[in-house]
């Protein structure tokens, strides 16, 4: 057997790593805009719209990317980047309800 050079590994695994952070900063920007456009919205209903958008490759207003899969854990840990990072919060009384 003879392996591949090292190099070619890294190649790969850095194209892969750019994939997820588009794919990541796709969900992200979906997350926002749809705050922002609803002021408050329940976590269900956010999971369901973002996936929703990325299904039909529409970033809202005209606006269009290759649409592309996703599912709601992927959405999630993308809520939870942008709770951590402040630019959502929740609210105390109604956990559920996220708010941009």
């Amino acid at each position: 057997l003879r392996l591949l050079p090292r190099q070619r590994y890294l190649r790969a695994e850095r194209a892969e790593v750019s994939a997820l952070e588009r794919k990541r900063n796709v969900l992200c920007c979906l997350i926002t805009r749809i705050l922002k456009a609803e002021k408050q919205l329940h976590i269900d209903n956010l999971v369901f719209r973002v996936i929703d958008a990325c299904q039909k490759g529409e970033l809202g207003t005209g606006l269009q990317f290759p649409s592309f899969c996703c599912h709601s854990v992927d959405v999630l840990s993308c809520v939870l980047h942008l709770l951590n990072q402040g630019y959502l919060r929740r609210q105390e009384e109604r956990p559920h309800v996220l708010e941009y």
